[in-house]
């Protein structure tokens, strides 16, 4: 194989600057710079749920294009909605998992009582007249809440944004009631008084999120599932690379600074190999697509309500 990379490697995000996703790549880019030898350059392509970057990624041929990519990007997509033109099982090779998180169930200072169960049965009490916020439909937080909505008994509308960042704003402003986002983007507004927190998703307490419980502890019942990131590319792209790339990868995320760096922006480093989120892969299209299935989630439900 001839030396590889020989040029800047692109990676492109799905989501605008300040969401997770960018701060995730953003705080490894540097230093995976180093380890190659070549510049890496994050690159927004916000919208669509994060599919326009996973789309070109899926598509690239240069051979040094990759994605940082969540949950949904990497799986239910294509399921989600048809007139995606990538396919994550056939089109896109994961090549490093790099960070996990649960979500935070947060409510608008709207909500009545003083405790989490109390604001878990006022979000109930808004029946179909409810709404939430999401990043974009098929995103962990749409289909999150989903997942969530037989279990915790209500039937808001979903109201999908651009990013995390108009939602928090959003819920912020009184225009939205609930959301479902990782702890770091949420905290600094339950620490100070704006918004309430109910719960996380994962199955214990997280470090991520101290002194808040889980779903679980608050009534809420098979209610584990948590965000996840990982770099992928083309599944055209020559074996040799994406191992370079992996091994690369992991090496820089298992460092105390890239480590310091995930944390601060809210993901537990979990540097892992393909086979890692290959097997992630599998069971969130199987977990995701039975929420797809039973609950009607089409693309024709927020197409006319998307707001930026």
């Amino acid at each position: 194989m001839a030396p590889w990379p020989t040029r800047p490697i692109r990676l492109l995000i799905g989501f605008p600057p300040g969401s997770v996703q960018d701060l995730s790549a953003r705080s490894f880019a540097e230093p995976l710079a180093k380890a190659l030898g070549q510049p890496v350059i994050v690159e927004n392509k916000a919208g669509a749920s994060g599919t326009i970057a996973a789309t070109q990624v899926a598509k690239a041929t240069d051979e040094h294009t990759f994605g940082v990519m969540n949950n949904s990007q990497l799986t239910i997509a294509k399921l989600l909605n048809p007139a995606v033109a990538y396919d994550p099982a056939k089109d896109l090779a994961p090549i490093a998992l790099i960070g996990t998180a649960p979500l935070l169930l947060v409510v608008s200072q709207a909500a009545t009582g003083t405790t989490p169960q109390e604001w878990l049965v006022w979000l109930r009490n808004q029946g179909a007249k409810g709404n939430y916020g999401s990043p974009g439909a098929g995103t962990p937080g749409h289909l999150g809440v989903e997942f969530l909505k037989s279990r915790i008994g209500f039937e808001a509308a979903h109201i999908p944004y651009s990013g995390n960042p108009q939602v928090i704003n959003a819920l912020l402003g009184g225009q939205l009631q609930a959301a479902l986002m990782q702890p770091s983007l949420a905290l600094p507004h339950v620490q100070a008084g704006k918004l309430k927190a109910i719960g996380v998703t994962s199955s214990g307490r997280s470090a991520l999120a101290p002194g808040i419980p889980t779903l679980r502890e608050v009534g809420v019942q098979g209610s584990d599932f948590e965000l996840w990131t990982a770099l992928a590319g083309p599944a055209s792209m020559p074996a040799p690379i994406r191992e370079k790339m992996e091994a690369a990868l992991i090496k820089v995320v298992k460092s105390e600074e890239v480590r310091s760096r995930l944390l601060n922006v809210g993901w537990q480093p979990a540097p892992s190999t393909a086979e890692v989120p290959k097997k992630r892969m599998r069971q969130d299209t199987a977990t995701f697509g039975r929420t797809i299935l039973m609950r009607g989630v089409k693309v024709g439900n927020w197409a006319r309500t998307v707001r930026t």
